[in-house]
């Protein structure tokens, strides 16, 4: 008797010992034998690891430091700055979050600023392009300057408030509140800022403005969050910084060849996606776990909740299950029908079959009919949503735009950019991505894949369509096409293989630098260019986005004006008025700036930043100064007014005998870059007096003159900063070492 009662305990007690060893391990798989796997609330898997330098990471950048003096203990990134982490998630890491602020008084002085810089330096970390740069406030422009890999990036956002557009809650439109993406692989970022109007008009509602990086979607906006004085901490408590992180260096052919290969048993190695080099270990289908520990990912129990037939037996395999039928039925395992007899079964054998063989031809004759309708109708529910109801609109009152639009297929371009492999990308934009491909035909192409896009930005879409399919000129880059079949919009335009006038200015390092002679070309080019836009089109048509990262150049740096995305076509005599200002900050025309009024001089002044850029090698904005002078158009006013243009040029282009060149040049930009759009020249004017300086003619003079300062190769018009443009007589053969405007130091 006393036998059977301890065989009776041992049975009561062993699966529950099973079931505490399956606990532990199923515990302990997240991390490394005899290391911690929580830090208060955090859970923190392989191959991150609580402790700096105890061996429980992959790699000491995933080393965590546990902070036990707060209750409960806070976790942090060590080798980075401390920074406190929320959540380890799959292929993310939550941070706690920054904001930058600015807030004035009411006599329109700061009364406190905080900005933000925060670099994850060499690590393998990098902020996810599921972060929005997010600005809320009335007064205020904010600028998030990065660096991807080698290459800078700004991003910028403005939010205004005005009495005649009522403010809504979880509306960031530029109203009140305005957000942006950023870029994928970004590794550092600062956070500055400023006001138009010093806040004063709005300061007793709104006296602060804020700005930060964080998940997108997590931020709804309220209205009260504009008077909110505890705005800060919501932020801090709600919103989190989200950063992608990667193993190693090295793709997953390479790495899979040397010892330091992470991804264990039963786990595939996946290239990353985060912009960064290096990769990522995924579980194989059928088995869960951590890929990054021994033993590896384990086989999943799929037979637990036996998906066969109820009649079925289901068998476990590596990576998935078999079903079959129990003895006595007939079946695949998920169909069963019973077997009553040999007899039965032999005399309905036949006739089964022919009815199986029926039911498999109707069957496979209905999947292809509902897979055709599916496709038609997906391809309907593309072309709406591309716009192709907007674009049918244009092109029926437009009747010139059927010859000129070519409709290209979602195949024809799958494979002439090779699925849209990343090694295809020509660069990335607010708008989308460019990659290059080739057709059947032999063509090269520039295809644009818009991002995901809403209503305003299917307009910006179907206006570079149709737009670019009624101008036919030389500089100005052709549009062979465009596809709507596909999940995002795509343009098919020719291909311009030699980089963009943004990145011959500005590479120091180029083995073939422009020369002062191309640069004036180009600009001349260029000028023609939109002059034609403003003046020989059916409708003058302005670009809005005038930059030289849009100027792209050809083989033989023949200049061509691209990206026409916010171009607007304009009734003559009428301008362009909007509730949101569009445009690049550095080339924004202040006038527009201030109005929202949208004029052809506003074309003219971004043109006059582009020769500036041209004149002095320098960028349209700078962070390596101070504030005020950050705008180079302002640093190149104030070096004309005070007779010293010298300091400003770029030593590149002071070539022999070329001076009344720069001059004549740099008096033309004086005149475009006029606060007053009312004073500046026409781009028709401004062509003209470029092709006049490339053919060593004299310039026209003005009619208005209020100020001259004497160069001694010519003489600089000018009153203040908004007096009329006047370019007089520069053809003098004064040597160099006397113009006092290219040399002389006040």
């Amino acid at each position: 008797m006393m036998q059977e009662e301890t065989c009776i305990l041992l049975l009561l007690w062993l699966p529950f010992s099973l079931g505490i060893s399956n606990q532990t391990l199923n515990n302990s798989i997240n991390t490394l034998p005899g290391c911690q796997s929580k830090c208060g609330n955090l859970t923190v898997p392989y191959p991150f690891g609580i402790g700096i330098n105890a061996g429980c990471s992959i790699d000491p950048w995933f080393d965590i430091n546990c902070d036990t003096s707060f209750n409960p203990p806070k976790a942090f990134l060590s080798k980075t700055n401390n920074q406190e982490v929320i959540d380890i998630s799959g292929t993310k890491i939550r941070l706690k979050n920054y904001i930058a602020s600015k807030c004035y008084n009411n006599i329109g002085g700061m009364t406190q600023e905080n900005s933000v810089e925060v670099d994850l330096g060499t690590s393998p970390f990098s902020f996810s392009n599921e972060n929005k740069f997010t600005v809320v406030g009335c007064d205020y422009f904010w600028l998030i300057e990065g660096k991807v890999l080698l290459h800078n990036s700004i991003s910028s956002c403005f939010a205004s408030c005005s009495y005649s557009i009522q403010l809504s809650d979880e509306s960031c439109s530029g109203i009140g509140c305005c957000q942006t993406y950023i870029p994928k692989g970004l590794k550092r970022f600062i956070i500055s800022q400023g006001t138009l109007l010093n806040n004063t008009k709005v300061f007793s509602y709104n006296p602060c403005g804020y700005s930060f990086l964080g998940e997108q979607d997590r931020y709804k906006f309220r209205v009260s969050d504009l008077f909110n004085p505890i705005f800060p901490q919501r932020i801090l408590k709600t919103v989190p910084l989200v950063i992608d992180w990667v193993i190693g260096n090295q793709t997953c052919v390479e790495v899979q060849k040397s010892s330091d290969f992470a991804c264990q048993e039963n786990s595939i190695c996946v290239d990353s996606d985060t912009g960064l080099e290096g990769y990522r270990c995924n579980c194989s289908n059928g088995y869960e776990g951590n890929p990054y520990l021994r033993p590896g990912c384990q086989d999943i129990n799929e037979c637990e909740n036996n998906p066969c037939h109820e009649k079925g037996i289901c068998t476990n395999t590596p990576g998935g299950y078999n079903c079959s039928c129990r003895r006595g039925y007939l079946g695949d395992g998920r169909t069963c029908i019973a077997q009553h007899s040999n007899n039965l079964v032999v005399y309905t054998g036949l006739g089964t079959s022919i009815g199986l063989l029926l039911l498999l031809v109707v069957t496979y004759w209905l999947y292809k009919v509902v897979k055709k309708r599916k496709k038609h109708k997906r391809i309907q529910k593309f072309f709406k949503r591309n716009g192709g109801l907007l674009l049918q609109q244009q092109i029926s009152t437009n009747e010139g735009l059927v010859d000129k639009t070519s409709l290209f297929t979602a195949k024809e371009l799958l494979k002439a950019t090779d699925q849209f492999n990343e090694s295809r990308i020509l660069g990335r934009g607010g708008q989308g991505t460019v990659y290059k491909g080739m057709l059947s035909d032999g063509r090269t192409i520039a295809v644009k894949k818009s991002k995901v896009v809403s209503v305003d930005q299917l307009e910006q879409f179907i206006n570079e369509v149709v737009i670019l399919s009624q101008i036919n000129h030389r500089n100005v880059v052709k549009l062979l096409g465009c596809c709507l079949e596909t999940e995002v919009p795509l343009l098919v335009y020719e291909f311009i293989a030699n980089r963009t006038l943004f990145d011959h200015i500005h590479d120091l390092n180029a083995e073939f630098p422009i020369t002062w002679y191309m640069r004036l070309r180009i600009a001349a080019e260029i000028a023609g260019a939109l002059a034609y836009l403003h003046y020989e089109t059916s409708v003058p048509i302005y670009h809005r986005d005038i930059k030289s990262s849009n100027i792209l150049l050809d083989e033989n740096y023949k200049p061509k004006v691209s990206d026409f995305g916010i171009s607007r076509s304009i009734a003559i005599d009428q301008t362009h008025l909007t509730t949101l200002v569009k445009g690049t900050f550095g080339y924004l025309d202040p006038e527009y700036f201030q109005s929202s009024q949208f004029t052809e001089k506003s074309d003219v002044y971004s043109f006059g930043v582009v020769l500036v850029e041209l004149l002095s090698g320098q960028k349209a904005i700078s962070s390596s100064v101070t504030e005020d002078e950050r705008s180079l158009a302002t640093r190149f006013l104030v070096s004309m007014k005070r007779n010293c243009l010298h300091k400003i040029l770029d030593p590149r282009i002071l070539e022999q005998d070329n001076e009344k060149d720069i001059v004549g040049v740099a008096n033309l930009a004086y005149g475009c870059l006029n606060l007053n759009g009312k004073e500046r020249p026409t781009m028709k004017e401004v062509a003209m007096e470029l092709e006049n300086i490339r053919q060593s003619k004299t310039p026209a003079s003005a009619q208005r003159v209020s100020r001259v300062i004497n160069t001694e190769v010519g003489s600089l018009v000018m009153s203040d900063i908004n007096s009329t443009w006047t370019i007089s007589d520069h053809n003098s053969s004064l040597p160099a070492d006397t113009n006092p405007l290219l040399y002389q130091t006040v």
